[in-house]
């Protein structure tokens, strides 16, 4: 049994620690199994569905935009269908006061952005996650994409939810340009993407610097609180709140993944496995 709720949640999972446990499968099958009421923040990288043969840059090389045939667009119905019904079973397991962080490009931010106002979430900030290395456009047709949005939301309209606002204001985020020391954490923040010791045994394709989830995982939880991440992949979620002392649950479909996330929580254990 999961040890992170305290409690019984389900029995086979991929890897478990006190702080950290990892379920392969389909995360909305998964989640119907996880207690209502039973999760204090969600953070969620779903499917941005751009993968379509075309290319990009990486390291100065031309390389395929093509993730996985789970990045393939089903449709724009299907494709809404999909973000309405994962993100049901998240509102469902939050807490009343639980909040959820939702990443994407414009292949998908708008999609997930109506989901949430649909489903009934209150939706808190969308925030400007500005990469100063950014890819540059390979095509020359286009502005060079060089941001992400994050929408938080909360569940419940009138609920109170975490903001660690000092932590936010009064913090070391000396990396980030555009936060100027004691002054109010704005919407946009720079963060390069993961550095190479991010990679050390391996990558996703679509890997979140450490530097953003740490800042997320600052600003909207507690030390013991449970946060989940349903597209977890190589686990940076849950590398960022098992370091700052949160608990973790990690849904995946790709063995090849998982195996990577438990290679970066032993490294960060300081396990040799």
């Amino acid at each position: 049994m999961a040890k992170v709720l305290n409690r019984d949640l389900v029995d086979g999972a991929y890897y478990e620690a006190a702080d950290f446990i990892l379920f392969k499968d389909d995360c909305i099958n998964f989640m119907k199994q996880i207690p209502e009421n039973s999760i204090d923040m969600i953070f969620a990288d779903p499917p941005y569905n751009l993968s379509n043969g075309g290319f990009s840059v990486h390291a100065g090389k031309r390389v395929s935009v093509n993730k996985g045939k789970w990045d393939e667009s089903k449709g724009v119905e299907k494709d809404f269908s999909f973000h309405v019904q994962w993100l049901e079973e998240c509102r469902r397991v939050l807490k009343p006061s639980g909040t959820i962080w939702v990443s994407g490009t414009y292949h998908s931010i708008y999609q997930c952005g109506y989901a949430l106002q649909l489903l009934g979430y209150k939706i808190l900030n969308d925030v400007a996650w500005y990469k100063p290395n950014a890819s540059p456009n390979l095509s020359c047709r286009y502005f060079t994409a060089s941001h992400e949005t994050l929408i938080w939301a909360r569940k419940e309209e009138k609920s109170k939810h975490t903001f660690n606002y000092e932590v936010m204001k009064d913090g070391d985020f000396s990396e980030d340009f555009m936060k100027k020391p004691n002054k109010q954490m704005r919407s946009v923040w720079s963060i390069g993407t993961p550095r190479p010791e991010e990679k050390t045994f391996g990558k996703h394709p679509t890997q979140k610097s450490l530097k953003l989830l740490e800042r997320i995982v600052l600003a909207a939880s507690n030390k013991g609180d449970v946060i989940l991440d349903p597209f977890t992949g190589s686990s940076t979620a849950g590398i960022a709140t098992a370091k700052h002392g949160r608990k973790f649950i990690g849904i995946d479909m790709e063995k090849e993944y998982l195996d990577l996330s438990i290679k970066r929580y032993n490294e960060l254990k300081g396990v040799n496995r």
